[in-house]
């Protein structure tokens, strides 16, 4: 049985501000828990049916987390999952430090992106094609909101976020750099040619594109030309192509 301190701890985690507090987070489920066990986030606790210890026995073995074992009605209700019968994990967040680029790296960064899917969506586009860094506005939703988490897949726990002012970042390290915006109007992305030495990628908030003040940093405007009647992107979907594009052209 779950005591009512610990109920109440881990409700207060699905808010933003406790979450700060505390400096820690939820994961839910099966999927995005092992990828934390593997990872190294520093776990506070762990709690999982017998079901999920004996289908992770190895892995929970390997690794020996601080685990307690509960019924499948004491997650109900507990997480932000409509149904999880599973597990649960509460971590520690990460310090919030200072990302660089490296020689040939090519970093992502979001300027204002409010919907926490579709964060949790560019992470895990951003694990899949390599990209190990994001930089993130102040106004970029947390990154540990369970949404976010939950929409990762786990890639989370393989990228690096640092949170800032994207407009003094980019004066204090972009120069000289690369920094390519998503933009209605720009270059055609299928003729544009990311250079070799790395850079920048920038995507906008869902609704109004790159800010005004970051704008002034883009070095180069790119677009992905509209072929049919849609009005718009998801920023997601849009994120996907552009960096698939990036690496096609780095293959080549």
């Amino acid at each position: 049985m779950l005591s009512k301190n610990r109920i109440k701890y881990i409700n207060a985690l699905k808010n933003k501000k406790f979450r700060q507090a505390y400096g820690a987070f939820i994961v839910e489920g099966a999927k995005s828990v092992i990828e934390l066990i593997q990872s190294d986030f520093t776990i506070e606790f762990i709690l999982a049916t017998d079901e999920f210890r004996q289908k992770y026995t190895t892995i929970l073995s390997e690794h020996t987390p601080p685990l307690e074992t509960v019924g499948p009605k004491d997650l109900e209700g507990i997480g932000s999952f409509q149904t999880n019968d599973s597990c649960l994990a509460v971590a520690k967040v990460k310090n919030n430090d200072l990302l660089l680029k490296s020689p040939g790296e090519y970093i992502l960064a979001l300027d204002d992106i409010r919907d926490p899917g579709n964060l949790g969506a560019i992470i895990r586009v951003a694990d899949w094609y390599g990209i190990h860094k994001i930089i993130c506005s102040k106004d970029t939703t947390d990154w540990y909101n369970p949404k976010v988490v939950a929409a990762s897949k786990g890639s989370f726990t393989r990228v690096l976020p640092y949170y800032t002012d994207l407009y003094q970042y980019f004066g204090e390290y972009g120069s000289g750099e690369f920094i390519g915006g998503a933009f209605l109007g720009g270059s055609s992305l299928y003729e544009f040619e990311f250079p070799k030495a790395g850079g920048f990628v920038v995507m906008g908030n869902e609704s109004n594109g790159i800010g005004e003040m970051v704008s002034k940093h883009i070095t180069h405007q790119i677009t992905i030309p509209r072929m049919g009647g849609a009005e718009s992107l998801n920023v997601g979907i849009a994120t996907a192509i552009i960096i698939d594009n990036l690496r096609r052209g780095q293959r080549l």
